[in-house]
């Protein structure tokens, strides 16, 4: 039986598998969707970034993106043939290809937010509106902290002044997101269910 302040015995009821396995179900839905469109997780990356910061060199957006350059240049250009992006080249210290998303490229996104926010719609659909909001301020808390101790670790143990001025600020910056989990507790209750509002986000090709 699970145990609130302990968490449970039994790994399979454990929050840290319930999350793999919540995340796993929402990958495979919406890795479906999107082959329906005949786009892969790639694509959703790449055009999410263009539309979020803007036109990128090619190794600069392999590089946001966490891919290999080839993967990421290969996205690139299947996009590049579906027009749902553009490049031109620039002369900065040499000569380089920038991509940036098209209006066809924006209006592909707009279809898979909505194909995406129906996945989620799905997926949650035991959760009333109020558990969704409140779930979605947990998560968004839990991976905040994730990604400051993944920073954190990236600055190296001996490192100078700059690495050791970015180490403060990371460890700054998790104190602040503790005082958050402290502070600033989701609704739960009656008045959750007021509060909520469901959300989702991805891309498409078709309409």
């Amino acid at each position: 039986m699970y145990d609130g302040r302990k968490g449970s015995s039994n790994p399979l009821q454990q929050t840290v598998h319930l999350l793999s396995t919540a995340g796993r179900a929402a990958e495979d839905r919406l890795t479906e969707r999107l082959a329906e469109r005949g786009m892969s997780r790639s694509h959703l990356a790449a055009l999410s970034t263009l539309a979020e910061f803007g036109p990128h060199a090619r190794p600069d957006l392999a590089a946001r993106l966490g891919l290999d350059a080839a993967e990421a240049f290969r996205a690139v250009d299947d996009l590049l043939s579906a027009r749902l992006v553009e490049s031109f080249h620039v002369q900065i210290n040499g000569r380089h290809e920038v991509v940036t998303l098209t209006p066809a490229g924006r209006e592909a996104l707009e279809r898979l937010h909505a194909d995406a926010a129906a996945v989620q719609d799905d997926l949650l659909s035991p959760l009333t509106r109020g558990e969704r909001a409140q779930l979605n301020a947990l998560l968004h808390r839990v991976c905040a902290l994730a990604a400051l101790a993944e920073r954190a670790r990236s600055v190296p143990a001996q490192g100078g002044a700059g690495e050791v001025d970015e180490a403060v600020r990371v460890r700054a910056d998790q104190r602040e997101v503790v005082a958050d989990q402290r502070d600033g507790e989701p609704p739960v209750g009656p008045e959750a269910g007021q509060q909520g509002h469901d959300a989702g986000g991805g891309v498409g090709v078709e309409g």
